[in-house]
């Protein structure tokens, strides 16, 4: 307001009585902004227009350096998701087979411990002693000589027999 006071008597001295009807008007102003600024309770409230506006003639420019600058950062921007992904799917791959590995593991564990099991059983029921009890509460007995026969049609006696190696021999073509 100094500013404005201070520009009106500079304007004075220069335009004379011409001046005076504008100071007048002026001063009249500002005393009716001030009491339309006092009258005002809050702050002034906001008045919105709608214009609308048709773009659809408007040409978009082409500008060959940002469309540059746009491949290069999708380019890094791929580049970069990429490597993150095959980071991470060697992560999960080296997890997932370290989990195979343990469940393999213990597979192979339990494996061993049913081998174990199986030749403990053969050995209990393979007993020689064992068999000739349960034959003997079957009723069985020694087999008499000529009394066991051999699917190869031979007869198996009783009397010590001498080893013998025969070469196997070659099928004919």
């Amino acid at each position: 307001m100094a500013t404005s006071a201070m520009a009106d008597q500079g304007t004075m001295f220069a335009t004379g009585s011409n001046n005076n009807a504008a100071q007048a008007r002026a001063l009249r102003n500002r005393e009716l902004f001030e009491l339309q600024r006092r009258a005002r309770r809050g702050p002034t409230p906001e008045v919105f227009f709608a214009k609308h506006i048709d773009n659809s003639r408007l040409v978009k420019a082409d500008d060959p350096e940002r469309r540059r600058e746009m491949r290069i950062f999708t380019t890094t921007m791929s580049l970069l998701f990429l490597l993150v992904m095959v980071y991470v799917w060697q992560h999960f791959s080296a997890i997932e087979v370290g989990y195979k590995v343990e469940a393999q593991k213990q597979q192979v564990e339990q494996m061993r411990e049913q081998n174990r099991e199986l030749r403990l059983t053969e050995a209990q029921l393979s007993d020689p002693g064992r068999i000739d009890q349960i034959a003997k509460q079957l009723g069985l007995d020694v087999p008499q000589p000529g009394q066991v026969v051999r699917p190869d049609g031979a007869v198996v006696s009783n009397a010590p027999v001498l080893a013998q190696a025969t070469a196997p021999s070659l099928p004919e073509d």
